[in-house]
């Protein structure tokens, strides 16, 4: 949790708060999304995260995948902004918010997965038609709108 957060929370306890977050949605050669198995939630998600004072959104989505999977992002290409009830998530320590999602993606990576065992169980590249179950509910419209995305435009 940024210090940010951290401080703010000391403020509102487990209210609501708006969170603007930033990720993007890595496609490889064979048409598959690159999703994260998170530790904080035991659920599957996308790489992303907070925006950070003073930092692009642009910025903040490239950080994150870097944070979370080890991969660099090039060529970031605008998906979506996602916001209202389907960004509501209240974590297992109690704590709400409603997100405010900018959602890039992108065919251009480098690197090899590192997975932290921090922040990720583990990270792996998915078909269309074998997602895992457990995907965390602000993530599902996204997964919903790429899975669209793939199997019916080029990307």
């Amino acid at each position: 949790m940024s210090d940010y957060i951290h401080e703010l929370r000391k403020e509102v306890g487990n209210r609501p708060i708006i969170l603007s977050t930033s990720g993007a949605v890595l496609i490889d050669n064979n048409n598959r999304f690159l999703m994260q198995h998170r530790t904080d939630n035991d659920t599957w998600g996308l790489p992303g995260g907070v925006i950070e004072l003073g930092e692009t959104v642009e910025e903040a989505a490239r950080r994150e995948v870097f944070e979370e999977t080890g991969l660099t992002a090039y060529d970031l290409k605008l998906f979506n902004i996602y916001s209202g009830e389907d960004q509501h998530y209240t974590y297992p320590n109690g704590d709400e918010v409603y997100y405010i999602c900018i959602t890039y993606y992108t065919r251009t990576y480098e690197g090899k997965i590192k997975i932290d065992g921090i922040e990720s169980k583990d990270i792996r590249f998915f078909d269309v038609n074998n997602l895992p179950k457990n995907i965390s509910k602000p993530v599902k419209c996204i997964v919903n709108d790429i899975v669209n995305k793939i199997t019916n435009e080029s990307v």
